[in-house]
């Protein structure tokens, strides 16, 4: 079974299993600024709709550019890191790379990220 994860949209998340070339679910939900926090929830309910297990999850195919940088990176830590943890293989939109029989995908981000310290209030 195939997992899919796509967090590229800032305010949707999109999910889906497939098995044998059929979507067995897909769920898109809303999730503005909280797709970390809803990520890893949903894929558990989603397994559970089907009757599945996280170890049914034979790869995970994941999208890996557009979107803003911290909603693509999300979605990218999310699957590599399921991916590791499960010992199967991550691909995405780009190339993936393996590593020692890791595969790690790298997002490719549309700009620079902008991540500023807060000054301090004086």
């Amino acid at each position: 079974m195939i997992l899919y994860i796509d967090t590229t949209d800032n305010d949707i998340v999109k999910i889906a299993l497939e098995a044998r070339g059929n979507i067995l679910a897909s769920k898109e939900f809303s999730a503005r600024r909280q797709q970390s926090e809803k990520l890893l929830p949903e894929i558990d309910k989603i397994l559970k709709a089907k009757k599945k297990k996280i170890s049914d999850i034979k790869s995970i195919r994941v999208a890996d550019q557009g979107g803003s940088f911290t909603s693509l990176r999300i979605g990218v830590v999310t699957a590599n890191a399921l991916g590791y943890a499960l010992g199967i293989p991550v691909t995405g939109s780009q190339k993936t790379n393996k590593i020692k029989d890791i595969y790690i995908v790298k997002p490719v981000y549309d700009r620079e990220p902008n991540i500023t310290k807060k000054k301090a209030i004086q």
